[in-house]
């Protein structure tokens, strides 16, 4: 869907948020060859391309009229725009700029949370690319080598090798959880961590942004977010109907304990939610078109930086559904 629409378009897009959001300079003593809303808005669209920093300042440089859309005389320098990713992509900021997309869709009545749930999903990004299956094959063979040179006497080496890679790796894998409108797709919030674990603590903060920047009926979350907690602050807190499969814990007949829990395990018996339910593969819509459009890997090598892209990441999805919501008009 974004790949459809024009880079120029975006990068204008971007720096009319910005201007929103971001003073003009960081300090009154800096150079200010460049403004903070420019810099974010040749950031937006390095990851629209999904580009390198050099690359970003050859396409820059190749586009006048692109720059003179935005104030620009000359494309800013790839060591520029590199400190400016990491100065400029602020959760705080990131947030604000959401902020801003959310309520131009709300104005246009296009997030339709009155008649279609907010989703919760997430998903893990690849920290290098290569495939995970090449990666996997790459572990168990070394892990196979290593066992036969060195602990050929111990059968169980290979396998206890082949778990621990596996754990350094979801150990330090990228993370992004959000909330998605699922009338239009887009992110109302979002949050980048590092480390594959539970979803279930995500909840409470995604569904409390998200219930700032509109007003949200139900909720919708697939059974990594089940817990009791997590249906308290939804209900009784924040007075939004959740609707999570009770699938934590180990298989069994009886109902869960919890007030909550063991009313949605007798909803879901009688499949008396499936059609609201039903809603939550629109997240994962989200997650495919993230994926498909600006790539599965990351470029970033630090975990700081890598939660900085994934933010950035989100921003720029919005910011395609907000051009392609002008064009349509």
């Amino acid at each position: 869907m974004e790949t459809s629409l024009s880079p120029r378009r975006v990068l204008n897009a971007a720096y009319r948020l910005a201007l929103l959001v971001f003073p003009s300079h960081s300090c009154k003593c800096s150079r200010q060859d460049f403004t903070l809303p420019q810099l974010c808005a040749c950031l937006v669209l390095r990851q629209f391309y999904g580009l390198s920093f050099r690359k970003t300042e050859q396409l820059l440089s190749d586009s006048p009229q692109w720059l003179a859309d935005i104030g620009l005389a000359e494309a800013p320098d790839h060591n520029t725009l590199w400190r400016a990713f990491n100065g400029l992509l602020k959760t705080r900021r990131i947030n604000r700029m959401i902020d801003q997309t959310s309520n131009r869709f709300a104005r246009a009545k296009l997030l339709q949370l009155w008649r279609k749930p907010l989703t919760l999903d997430s998903t893990c990004f690849e920290r290098h690319h290569r495939s995970l299956h090449y990666d996997r094959r790459c572990r168990q063979i070394a892990a196979k080598r290593a066992g036969q040179s060195k602990n050929a006497e111990k059968p169980g080496t290979w396998g206890a090798s082949v778990n621990a890679a596996r754990r350094r790796t979801v150990a330090t894998m990228p993370k992004l959880s959000m909330a998605v409108a699922s009338s239009c797709h887009l992110i109302l919030a979002v949050k980048a961590q590092i480390g594959n674990g539970s979803d279930a603590p995500d909840f409470g903060d995604l569904l409390r942004r998200s219930s700032k920047r509109a007003s949200i009926r139900a909720v919708v979350a697939d059974g990594g977010y089940d817990s009791e907690a997590n249906h308290r602050t939804a209900r009784e807190e924040l007075k939004v109907r959740s609707i999570i499969p009770p699938g934590i814990g180990r298989p069994t007949s009886n109902l869960p304990r919890g007030r909550w829990r063991r009313h949605m395990a007798r909803r879901f018996a009688r499949k008396a939610d499936r059609k609201l339910y039903g809603q939550r593969s629109q997240s994962e819509t989200v997650n495919s078109m993230l994926k498909r459009n600006q790539g599965s890997a990351l470029r970033s090598r630090t975990p700081e930086r890598q939660r900085k892209e994934m933010l950035l990441r989100a921003l720029t999805h919005n910011i395609a559904l907000l051009c392609r919501q002008e064009e349509q008009g």
